[in-house]
């Protein structure tokens, strides 16, 4: 494959803050702009002034400009017009959930590849769709739970595989953090907010990469606050087939968190930022044998860039796109037990 000409639709604060700086250590991918949406994409049918129009316009405008001045590409002035473009191979999509499927489908349409920030959807049967589209068009998708790709998670695993922490007991995976600013589109329901479709699908994520596609949802909650109409928090149980038990628990308007701990007969593995271990962060993985204290530092790693580079990978290698098709449906079909089992509160 020559270079891969790619587009981003919407200017927002991970593109320009994460994907970008990793996307130019990959030599063969060319930036060719950024999308602004047009007043139609962004407000629809409603009814709204001409001043919230052009101020809603220029504000993105603003992004975009700062986003091409520094790593150079155009704006493209629609998000319609970027996924339709002749010069654009694959998109990068960071919009709010509830525009993924939208613009994932018109971009797979248009025989684009896609990488999709998480989650990929938000439910089984738009994932279902996305997939069966990219398959009839042999195009590549990615879903970006980036923190797959650090170095930290095949240290565990390897502790784990070697006997270490002797049979396991319990994982427990927790991920919050504290309440954002309220225009956040986490805490807008059309948007696809909510904490389990921003932060439970990471513990989820996590619980399927360290026990394996085999676990099932035994039990779930969603906890309302009275200043949301989204769900605030919850939590889970997943058992595997040989009777491993995971506990998860997510939350948006907690104390941060975002731990996993592995209680083994022979001894207990914790280590925090297991999610979300930025560039340059050095973790430590502690391991106790009862009042023995081991620590075990990790190189730090840049977990967008193997992102992409796993993105890159799925254009190119047939296996490796069909592994990762089935990888986001497994995700999704989690997803989907999960709110079926739901006990609200």
């Amino acid at each position: 494959m020559g270079s891969l000409k790619l587009g981003i639709i919407c200017p927002s604060e991970i593109a320009f803050r994460r994907f970008l700086p990793a996307c130019i250590k990959i030599s063969n991918i060319e930036f060719q702009g950024v999308g602004v949406h047009s007043a139609i994409e962004k407000f629809g049918g409603k009814k709204v002034n001409e001043t919230e129009i052009k101020e809603a316009i220029s504000k993105q405008y603003l992004k975009a400009e700062e986003m091409v001045r520094n790593y150079g590409g155009r704006i493209f002035n629609s998000y319609e017009e970027i996924v339709t473009s002749s010069d654009i191979d694959a998109v990068y999509i960071p919009l709010p959930p509830a525009l993924h499927y939208k613009w994932a489908k018109l971009a797979l349409e248009n025989n684009k590849h896609v990488l999709l920030e998480k989650p990929f959807t938000t439910n089984f049967n738009d994932t279902k769709d996305l997939i069966c589209l990219a398959k009839r068009h042999n195009c590549a998708v990615h879903e970006n739970y980036m923190f797959l790709y650090h170095r930290q998670l095949k240290v565990i695993k390897d502790i784990i595989s070697n006997g270490k922490l002797g049979d396991i007991r319990l994982y427990r995976i927790a991920f919050g953090f504290p309440h954002r600013t309220q225009n956040d589109f986490r805490y807008n329901k059309e948007l696809g907010g909510g904490a389990f479709l921003d932060a439970g699908g990471y513990t989820l994520k996590l619980a399927s990469f360290l026990i394996g596609e085999e676990i099932k949802i035994k039990y779930s909650t969603l906890n309302y606050l009275d200043n949301l109409d989204v769900d605030g928090y919850g939590s889970a149980t997943l058992v595997a087939s040989d009777g491993s038990v995971v506990q998860v628990a997510f939350g948006m308007d907690n104390d941060y968190k975002c731990e996993l701990e592995i209680w083994g007969s022979k001894g207990t593995l914790y280590t925090n930022r297991i999610l979300t271990a930025p560039v340059g962060y050095t973790p430590e993985i502690i391991i106790k044998h009862n009042n023995e204290i081991e620590k075990i530092s990790v190189e730090s790693d840049d977990t967008f860039y193997k992102s992409i580079l796993s993105f890159m990978d799925c254009i190119t290698d047939k296996v490796s796109r069909i592994n990762n098709y089935k990888e986001i449906e497994m995700q999704a079909k989690l997803a989907d037990s999960f709110i079926s089992c739901v006990e609200k509160y």
